[in-house]
Order: C-alpha cells, then sequence, then structure tokens
C-alpha cells in the first residue's frame, strides 16, 4: 500500500546532546508530548534501541478520550536517527543534525487514511512545537 509521505520540522535552539535526550527520555516526553493544551502524556516508556518498544499514553484533560501511541524501533544511531515502524504498520524516520550550537529536527512520517494530510502534519507540527518550546525553555 502507496501512503502519503509528510515532513515536519524544527530548528531548535540546543545543542544535539541536550535535544536527544529531551525527546528520548520518559521523564522529558511526558512534559513535551502533546499537540495543545488540553492533551497531556500521563506515562510514557520507551526501550531505545532496534527491536526495542516504545509506548506514550496520551489522553484528553477532561478524560473525554486517550490512547496509546506504540511502535518498535527499526533503526537507532545516537544524536542522529530515529526510525520506527507504529503498531499500524506505517514508517517514522527522525532526523537530528547538528547546526551551528543549534539543532534541526526533521520528522518524516507515512500518514494514516482517516484524517487529513493537513490535519495529521498540523498535529505532528504542534507536538514538534511543544517539543521546541519545552527544550528551550529548559
Amino acid at each position: 500500500m502507496n501512503r502519503k509521505i509528510i515532513s515536519v520540522q524544527a530548528l531548535i535552539n540546543a545543542p544535539v546532546e541536550k535535544v536527544w535526550k529531551f525527546y528520548t527520555e520518559p521523564k522529558h516526553i511526558i512534559k513535551w508530548d502533546n499537540a495543545s493544551d488540553d492533551w497531556y502524556t500521563p506515562k510514557a516508556k520507551n526501550d531505545l534501541k532496534v527491536g526495542g518498544r516504545f509506548l506514550f499514553r496520551m489522553e484528553a484533560r477532561d478524560g473525554s478520550a486517550g490512547f496509546d501511541f506504540t511502535g518498535i524501533y527499526n533503526e537507532v544511531k545516537i544524536n542522529e536517527l530515529i526510525e520506527y515502524s507504529i503498531e499500524d504498520g506505517r514508517k517514522v524516520k527522525i532526523r537530528f543534525a547538528k547546526h551551528n550550537d543549534k539543532t534541526f529536527i526533521k520528522i518524516v512520517f507515512e500518514a494514516e487514511s482517516i484524517n487529513s494530510i493537513e490535519m495529521q502534519r498540523d498535529g505532528w507540527q504542534a507536538i514538534l512545537n511543544s517539543f521546541k518550546n519545552y527544550v528551550e525553555s529548559d
């Protein structure tokens, strides 16, 4: 099945080592993994290695909805690359690149078929923006 490819990106004012740590450690993931203030991530588990699994529990603050975002890592290169397969089979690739004293992150992912491309792009970009704000405010 040919899926549409979507990408989002951000330039973060922090060194790649800090960006990597904040992106991958559960104690940080629960602080930034949301697309809007009415959602949050109360639980994050992350076994960051090839074949390792992750689980991020995302919930609406009002208790009206929630889901587990889960997958398996296909490739991990510290401070450079994370590739994983989401539970539904879609692939995601995240590149981390040093840019002077900043870090450029680009996330490329296969679209799902329920929501519009724009909605998916906007949602993933909002989460990446939340991450950027978290890293830069620390």
